[in-house]
Formats: structure tokens, C-alpha cells, sequence
């Protein structure tokens, strides 16, 4: 059953929201060569308690971190460890906050250093086919209209797009129905009506669709090893647009003073 949200609701989603912008900020303050990716987890994590919310990720199923810190070939739900970004990574920082009985969920791949210009460009295409996908969430739509707009965008550019990881309805609970892939056929799917809450979240492959999972049971990389970008708004559906109800405006802030 897909749960629609009143306006109460939403502003208390919007709330959550901010605190994960505010989240990923200061782990964006700590994004260089020499940095563990387990530093950036403890910081989001601190940050997210400290601010009366809790990581909406930590204990989820089991999994043990507060971050998805997903490097290079990795898609989605990557560890944090010990590994120490260096110049020429990429990386997928994927957060959720639970606050005042709601979930919020974003993601952002960022460059280290300098990387390659096909690399730099998957992160901008990537970026933009999210939202292009945002632009088509709104009343009277279908799921399919959103991810056939990121799928039709991002492969006219050469990429692939992940089959078996999509976005989701959001709400009291991280994942909620519909889902929402990043592919799809034009006025097919559930119909979008206001008060539905989504996650949209592109995932872009350089090389090949074709993912695997790694031996922790979580990550999720690329068949061939290629990079893989990764970005995501948590939306709510209206009438003639659809609001971002998440922030990447303090991310930005802080890479445009760096």
C-alpha cells in the first residue's frame, strides 16, 4: 500500500531533510587523498545524533554503519573501512536520517582530486539525469515516465543504467512502495498522485549494466569494474512539479569554497 502524506508530514520530512544536507556537508568538508572512508561514517554520525535525529541506515537489516561509502567501481552500499581515498577516486555518499518519525534518504558522488574528463562527466550526467527524473514526478505521471527520462538521457551519453537497484517510496519507513527503477516505458507503472513521497535515485555505470555483490553480503560493484555514479533527492509528488524535499545546497556550498 503507498502512503500519501499530508502537509504536516511533509514539513516534518522537510526537517528531517535538512539535517541530512547539513550531514553530508560536513562530510563533504573531509573529502580528500589520506582520508579513511570509516572517519567520514563516524563524523555523519556524530553530526546526525547530535542534531536529536538518528542514522537511518545504521542497523537496517544489519547493516553496521551510519554511511554508504561506495568508491570507484562500487555502486551502492559500500562499507566503511580503512580504505584512504586517493587522488583520482570517485566517491558515492549515500545518507538517511530518521527525525521526528520520518525518513529522509540522499546520496552524492564526489571527485578526489582530479579525475578524468569521462569520469567527470559521468558525475555531471549522472547528476542531471536525476533531475530530469524529478522533472517528470509530478500528479498524473507514472512511475515509468521517471525513469524513462533518466535512462533515456544517460544512455544517449553512452552509460548503462543498474537494473537491480532502484528508488523507493519514503516516509515512517526507509523504504516504502512504490518502487521507483531508473528505467522504464513511457505511461507505464503506478500513477503518481500528490502526497507521494520518493526517493529517486539514478545509478550509472561507465561500462556495462551488469553488477555482482560482494562476498560482506552489501556491496554492490560493476561486472567489469568500470566506475559507477550515484545521486539521489528525496521528492514529494505535487500537481505541477514535484518539491525536492532534500538538499545538496550545503554539499555545493562547501566544494564551491574549495
Amino acid at each position: 500500500m503507498i502512503s500519501y502524506k499530508t502537509e504536516e508530514e511533509i514539513e516534518l520530512i522537510r526537517q528531517s531533510a535538512d539535517v541530512l544536507g547539513r550531514a553530508h556537508a560536513e562530510v563533504a568538508k573531509l573529502i580528500r587523498p589520506g582520508i579513511t572512508t570509516i572517519e567520514l561514517d563516524k563524523v555523519a554520525e556524530e553530526f546526525i545524533n547530535d542534531a536529536g535525529g538518528r542514522p537511518s541506515f545504521k542497523n537496517y537489516h544489519g547493516f553496521p554503519y551510519t554511511l554508504c561509502i561506495s568508491p570507484n567501481e562500487q555502486v551502492v552500499h559500500g562499507f566503511p573501512g580503512k580504505y584512504e581515498l586517493k587522488e583520482g577516486d570517485i566517491i558515492s555518499v549515500d545518507c538517511g536520517v530518521f527525525l521526528n518519525g520520518f525518513h529522509s534518504d540522499s546520496a552524492y558522488t564526489y571527485a578526489v582530486g582530479e579525475v578524468s574528463e569521462d569520469v567527470t562527466n559521468l558525475l555531471k550526467h549522472t547528476n542531471e539525469s536525476l533531475y530530469l527524473g524529478i522533472e517528470n514526478a509530478i500528479a498524473g505521471n507514472r512511475i515509468g515516465d521517471i525513469g524513462n527520462a533518466i535512462q533515456t538521457f544517460v544512455e544517449d551519453k553512452g552509460y548503462s543504467v543498474v537494473r537491480e537497484l532502484v528508488g523507493h517510496g519514503i516516509g515512517r519507513d526507509l523504504h516504502e512502495k512504490p518502487e521507483v527503477p531508473n528505467y522504464g516505458k513511457r505511461g507505464r507503472g503506478t500513477k503518481l498522485k500528490e502526497g507521494m513521497v520518493l526517493a529517486i535515485e539514478p545509478m550509472i555505470n561507465l561500462g556495462t549494466k551488469r553488477v555482482v555483490q560482494e562476498n560482506d553480503g552489501w556491496t554492490i560493484r560493476t561486472e567489469d569494474r568500470k566506475y559507477s555514479a550515484h545521486f539521489e533527492h528525496t521528492v514529494v509528488v505535487k500537481k505541477d512539479c514535484a518539491e525536492i524535499l532534500t538538499t545538496h545546497k550545503y554539499i555545493e556550498e562547501v566544494l564551491n569554497k574549495s
